[in-house]
């Protein structure tokens, strides 16, 4: 409506602005903690939040924190007192810690019938996977080692560049990775990889950040970053060296919290993640591949397959989590 040249008496014009205030307040808003990079200018995050406004005649607030580990740490120290409702970007090695410290409710969703994995969960949702690998510019490394061990060992002195596994879920998934392989030889191989290491960032951005700027021969990222490369700038020049050990599962999954005061507006945020057009934004701008089956981009197909996943089932991860935390905290300290 259009007032023009009406002057109202002051107690109704403060009315008429308190009114509309609350109206405008009215609206619920619904508060997400995530990780840093899906709520980057490329990631999906921006794209997802004016969709599900579209459509929840809500607000939703991202809150960006960094890594998956991150978000774990941030909600655990809140306790009660977050404003958060849904928990976005933790993976299948955090499930047990995040279970235990009781954050979160079951999540009540139907398990989809075009579901593109075997992992389901009835407290943690999941929305996109991949594998970790280390990825070299083709350019710079025209014989890249073709198995876990061959980086290890590294006769040809690759400088690597990885992540955090206190702080970051690929630094936390290699260490998975890497006690997956050698087992009990674990703090030799970490003894050897701390020979080349440039750097152990606290995220992945920081340390993929340096690699680009050519800080380092491989980084720890994921065996579809390549895709990226191609979908954004039409650049093949990265790539994933594919090992024949097999590569290190990770399941990214959103989950409502206990202290939510939105229960059924997180319910249908979550439902909104596994609708195809969301699933085509994980894999168009998380480029991971989406937890339901839809018709990829073509960069998928031009980049080389994981063979073989590898994982530890929650409950091994549960009880040796910390003391495989010392473990590398110990070897790369000497």
């Amino acid at each position: 409506m259009f007032f023009k040249n009406v002057l109202l008496p002051l107690g109704l014009f403060a009315l008429f602005v308190v009114n509309n205030a609350n109206a405008t307040s009215e609206k619920p808003t619904l508060i997400v903690y995530s990780y840093n990079s899906f709520i980057s200018e490329w990631g999906p995050g921006q794209a997802i939040e004016k969709g599900f406004e579209a459509q929840c005649d809500c607000q939703l607030e991202i809150v960006a924190l960094g890594d998956g580990v991150a978000v774990l740490n941030r909600i655990r120290l809140e306790g009660n007192r977050t404003n958060a409702d849904v928990i976005l970007g933790l993976d299948n090695n955090l499930l047990d810690q995040a279970k235990q410290a009781g954050i979160v409710i079951p999540h009540q969703i139907s398990k989809p019938n075009n579901l593109n994995t075997d992992w389901w969960d009835s407290n943690f949702m999941p929305y996109d996977f991949g594998y970790f690998a280390f990825i070299y510019d083709q350019q710079k490394i025209s014989n890249p080692p073709r198995t876990m061990h061959e980086l290890v060992d590294n006769k040809a002195n690759w400088k690597i560049i990885y992540q955090d596994p206190r702080t970051s879920t690929p630094g936390l998934g290699l260490l998975f990775w890497i006690k997956n392989i050698y087992g009990d030889d674990a703090a030799s191989a970490w003894q050897k990889i701390a020979n080349n290491t440039v750097t152990v960032t606290k995220g992945w951005s920081e340390a993929y950040g340096l690699f680009l700027k050519g800080e380092a021969d491989f980084v720890l990222s994921y065996s579809t970053s390549p895709v990226a490369h191609i979908m954004n700038n039409n650049d093949h020049r990265y790539a994933a060296a594919i090992f024949d050990e097999g590569h290190y599962r990770q399941v990214e999954v959103a989950g409502i919290t206990k202290y939510s005061q939105q229960p059924e507006l997180a319910r249908s945020f979550l439902r909104y993640l596994l609708t195809p057009e969301v699933q085509r934004q994980f894999a168009e701008k998380n480029f991971m591949y989406p937890i339901i089956n839809i018709p990829l981009p073509d960069a998928f197909q031009q980049i080389r397959p994981v063979d073989k996943a590898l994982e530890f089932d929650a409950k091994q991860v549960e009880q040796n989590q910390k003391a495989w935390v010392r473990e590398w905290k110990s070897t790369i300290s000497k």
